[in-house]
């Protein structure tokens, strides 16, 4: 044990994962909370209408992506260790749900057999083999087993295709295998036992391959919790912004007198978010793709909503806050902001001010935990 209240990986002080755990749980708590509201102090308000911080537990982060090095016949699966290429084998990491961690023996095996193949490939009139020596794999925890990605430098060839499917044999707790080249590529399923769900809500969703889910389901529920407080009893025409696969657009559904307009920039997501509507057959939701970094909803579309939600990526949300200002008392009174970065949440939240709309309260969900993110979830009204 590194303190009196909690536990130890061994690791803590080399990985790059977790770079506060060597502090005590009430330290880490309180130090975390201090770091974030020195960052929302760059609002421009006097007092901020903080609420309690809310902390997310060990053992519960669904999805990971892990780094791979195979030399010299040996198979090293981890995080980067701070600050560093250097690898830290994770096994024992206290973040993962178990189901993660009691995966990852086997497949280190499945990736050791991998690296063992040769790729062919000719140059010329020469026929050349390589074999693959490192790459990523992403491990996401649906409800119903886990969806791993693996990220090559190539396409994998039918006897790589074999040893993956072989090695699902063994695996039943892995229920789709999939392939990239890069992080930012759509990938391609090459084994799939059954299609991942996870529930949102009363609802069972469809998760494509790839797909961006919140880090823990106790962080997604606190989140989704947080948001329809803020909504309290408003009901009406609700934007929900950056939607990704639903997270508030099906609890939002699910409230009589609301109808969601669902607005994503991915195509392939929002194909899997429509199956998932079509299937629960909700007919309150309506799903729009739109870049909204390059083309946010402006005053004409914006006016006929009562509520804007939005959750954008790390890079915030500036073009449609810029909108949303230069309202006036026309469209939305309520804007229910959630952010994965407070320095662009304080920037965000300073447009909205300086367009009249009043911050009434905010606060910090730790998902993130013994890191130096944290997400805030915010309340503004006109």
């Amino acid at each position: 044990m590194t303190s009196s209240n909690k536990a130890s990986c061994g690791v803590e002080n080399l990985c790059g994962g977790c770079p506060l755990r060597h502090l005590s749980k009430a330290e880490y708590q309180r130090t975390k909370a201090e770091k974030i509201n020195a960052v929302l102090k760059g609002i421009k308000l006097e007092n901020l209408p903080l609420s309690q911080p809310l902390f997310i537990g060990d053992g519960t982060r669904r999805r990971a992506t892990f780094a791979f090095n195979f030399s010299k016949g040996k198979m090293m699966l981890g995080f980067n260790a701070y600050h560093s290429n250097e690898l830290v084998d994770c096994g024992n990491c206290l973040l993962l749900r178990p189901e993660i961690r009691q995966a990852l023996p086997k497949l280190k095996n499945l990736l050791a057999d991998l690296c063992t193949e040769p790729f062919v490939s000719k140059q010329g009139k020469k026929t050349v083999s390589t074999r693959l020596t490192k790459g990523d794999l992403a491990i996401t925890l649906a409800d119903n087993g886990l969806d791993v990605v693996i990220e090559l430098p190539q396409m994998p060839e039918l006897n790589h295709r074999m040893i993956i499917s072989e090695h699902l044999s063994s695996l039943p707790e892995v229920i789709r295998v999939s392939w990239r080249r890069r992080v930012d590529d759509k990938p391609e399923v090459i084994v799939e036992k059954l299609a991942p769900q996870i529930k949102i809500g009363s609802v069972a969703v469809y998760i494509p391959a790839g797909t961006f889910l919140q880090p823990s389901q106790q962080g997604e529920q606190a989140l989704i919790s947080q948001v329809l407080e803020y909504l309290g009893e408003d009901r009406g025409k609700i934007a929900d912004l950056f939607c990704g696969v639903g997270t508030f657009s099906y609890p939002l559904s699910a409230l009589k007198g609301n109808s969601i307009t669902s607005i994503d920039s991915s195509a392939d997501l929002l194909e899997g978010f429509q199956r998932s509507v079509n299937r629960n057959m909700i007919s309150n939701i309506t799903i729009k793709a739109k870049n909204l970094f390059k083309y946010p909803l402006d005053e004409q579309e914006l006016k006929d909503f009562d509520i804007v939600v939005f959750d954008p990526p790390r890079a915030g949300a500036k073009a449609q806050v810029e909108k949303l200002a230069n309202m006036g008392k026309m469209g939305p009174h309520k804007i229910i902001a959630v952010s994965c970065n407070p320095e662009t949440f304080v920037r965000d939240a300073n447009i909205l001010l300086s367009g009249g709309w009043h911050l009434q309260n905010l606060r910090m969900v730790d998902q993130f935990i013994y890191s130096d993110h944290s997400e805030i979830v915010a309340l503004f009204t006109k």
